[in-house]
């Protein structure tokens, strides 16, 4: 009985850790607003290695970010479509990693204007997920 059980709560763990779940999803926000206020922070002094270090931060943590398990598994057609909107997600994503490559080229090429938009339209494609996608 002892090792059913046991085996019962193996398998549950196993099951559960393999999935995105919300606190996943959060913990990537928070690194990814953490690696803005890098690439802001490195904008403002005037330091390409701060700029390197967000840059890839964020081109690293945007790629994990999707719908969380229990969106993917909702039995509702109509809610699953609303909530799984993958290829949106897809959109932004490749939007931002594309950006933040720029951004981090125009500043070593000294253009920190451009690099200072480059950063604009990367908070506009946070926002952009954050209004359809998370319904803010």
């Amino acid at each position: 009985m002892k090792k059913l059980l046991a085996g019962i709560m193996i398998m549950t763990t196993i099951s559960l850790a393999d999935g995105y779940t919300q606190g996943d999803r959060i913990l990537d926000m928070q690194k990814m607003a953490q690696a803005m206020q890098d690439i802001q922070s490195g904008l403002l002094y005037n330091n390409i290695d701060i700029i390197k270090a967000g840059t890839k931060v964020l081109k690293d943590t945007v790629t994990n970010v999707r719908p969380i398990d229990a969106e993917m598994n909702n039995k509702d057609i109509y809610e699953k479509w609303l909530n799984n909107n993958l290829k949106m997600t897809h959109k932004i994503q490749k939007k931002i990693r594309n950006k933040a490559q720029t951004l981090e080229e125009r500043f070593a090429d000294g253009d920190a204007v451009q690099a200072l938009q480059d950063y604009s339209k990367i908070m506009g494609q946070c926002m952009k997920c954050h209004v359809r996608l998370r319904k803010w």
